[in-house]
Order: C-alpha cells, then structure tokens, then sequence
C-alpha cells in the first residue's frame, strides 16, 4: 500500500462519518471515494469501517490504519506547508464548549491566524464534545478529566456560573428571595435529554425540583432568551457579566465548573498541536 491519495480519502471518511460529506470536503465524487475506499481495503485485507445508522464507523483494523494515516499526513502538512522552517503548520480539529468558542475564542482568532499562517483551525462546537480518544479530534476542551489513558489532560481554568435575568424580567415577575422560589419562576436551561456531561446539569444543583420551561442545546440560544427578558437564567460569567442587559439573581448562589485541554499522548508534542494549546491557555488567562 504506497498511494498516499488513498489514505487521504480513508482520512476524510473517517472524520466525517459519511461518504457524501467526505467527497465535498475533497472535491471528488461520491463514486470515486467508494472505489478508492475498497481499493484501500483490498489492499489491507480488512474492512476499514462498519456502517451504523448510515454512519461509517471505524473498525478495528480502521482503527489502527488511522494512526498512521494521521501521522502521514501530519508528516505531509509538515513538509508541504513549512513545519520545519516555522515550527507549526498543518490542520488542527478542536472541540471547544459553544459558549467558550463564541465570547471567548473567536475574538482572538485574528491574532492567531496572524501568528500562525500555516495552521489550519477548525473550531468544532457540536453538540457534544469529539473525543481525542477516538481520533474525532485533535485538542479538546471537556468539562471533565477523561479516564482514559491515551489522553493528556491539563486543568485549563475555572470559572463560575450564576442565576441571570434582566431587570425589565424581575420588575414583571418579582425577585425570588431564595432558591426554592425559583420555582414560581420561568427559568431557561437545557434540554434534559440532551445533555451531553452530567456537568451541564445546574438546575438540580441549584434546587431540588426545578424545571425550566425554555430550554435549549445552545448556550447561546439560552443567553439571548435570558437577555430578551424571557426568563431566570444560570450562565457562565464569562458570558454574562459583561453583558449591560443582565443581573445577577440571588448572587450568593455560584457553581463552580473547570475546562480541562485534551490531547492525545502520541500528538501532544507536534508544534501544531502545541501553538493551539498555547493559544488557548493565553486566551483564557
């Protein structure tokens, strides 16, 4: 197996999950990434994926293949973008928190792009953070240390979470007293069901029984209906206490929650990976 061509289509397909999206991504069709995909596995005498729900998922010879596809192709940005002359270059995939990327990130995203000409940046915000783990994503900032011991985990920074509405709100519905009176009150929070760490989970932490009544997956969603003057609230302050439009509501009630950078072992040291990783502990500092 020597055609490079074919590992990069094996790569597209494994971070993507679907052969569709892959093909856009390279600019090729859908016919000639199926071809290329049993060509690559004719070639190492294993399936590379097993298809679940319409999704292509690896299998475990997929698996061990991306290792190698990866490092080949780091190897490849390397040599092709100038790694060795500048020290970082190629593609960098992180999941990042939506809140975190959006007030936090994605106002320094100039200085970095200044910084490093060579670096390709994706910003993943999806519903549930990829895991590095699994190779969906390079860096990863999660809401918990992982177990797993593929991983390199650091405490990124803490932060703090507090009960937000606007005044135009609490002139109409009244200032609740204490945390049992939340629950006479419209509160804003995420959709139960689709929460994806346990960590998301402030309504219970705050008191027992709460229920929201506006929910959403978004953070951002949640903030702008809190702002809108729709609801009771509990958002990061690094969201919210800047905003002129909010409060605090019964400030003496904080949650404390950390961000931990995620990487995996075998990458951690690239200078690619390394420039990210910077960036974000300045960002956040």
């Amino acid at each position: 197996m020597r055609n490079w061509d074919d590992l990069r289509i094996f790569l597209a397909v494994a971070h993507s999950g679907r052969v569709a999206p892959a093909a856009r991504a390279l600019g090729v069709d859908a016919t000639t990434v199926a071809r290329r995909l049993a060509r690559l596995e004719g070639a190492m005498g294993a399936a590379l994926f097993e298809t679940v729900a319409g999704e292509r998922r690896l299998s475990e010879a997929g698996q061990a293949l991306l290792q190698h596809a990866e490092t080949i192709d780091a190897a490849i940005s390397a040599a092709s973008e100038g790694e060795v002359a500048t020290g970082a270059a190629g593609h960098v995939r992180l999941s990042v928190a939506e809140g975190l990327a959006t007030h936090v990130l994605a106002p320094r995203v100039p200085a970095f792009a200044a910084a490093y000409p060579r670096i390709r940046l994706d910003l993943i915000t999806a519903s549930g953070l990829l895991d590095p783990s699994k190779r969906e994503a390079d860096i990863a900032v999660m809401l918990a240390r992982p177990r797993n011991r593929q991983l390199i985990a650091a405490r990124l920074v803490d932060y703090r979470l507090r009960l937000y509405a606007t005044p135009g709100h609490l002139a109409a519905a009244g200032m609740p007293e204490t945390a049992a009176a939340l629950e006479r009150h419209v509160l804003a929070s995420y959709v139960p069901e689709h929460l994806h760490a346990p960590e998301l989970d402030y309504l219970s932490e705050v008191h027992d029984g709460l229920v929201a009544r506006l929910r959403s997956t978004s953070i951002n969603v949640q903030h702008a209906m809190i702002a809108a003057g729709a609801a009771i609230g509990i958002l990061p302050d690094f969201i919210a206490a800047g905003d002129a439009r909010l409060v605090p509501v019964l400030p003496h009630i904080v949650l404390h929650r950390a961000f931990w950078l995620v990487t995996h072992a075998d990458g951690q040291a690239t200078p690619r990976i390394q420039a990210v990783s910077s960036w974000l502990r300045e960002a956040v500092g």
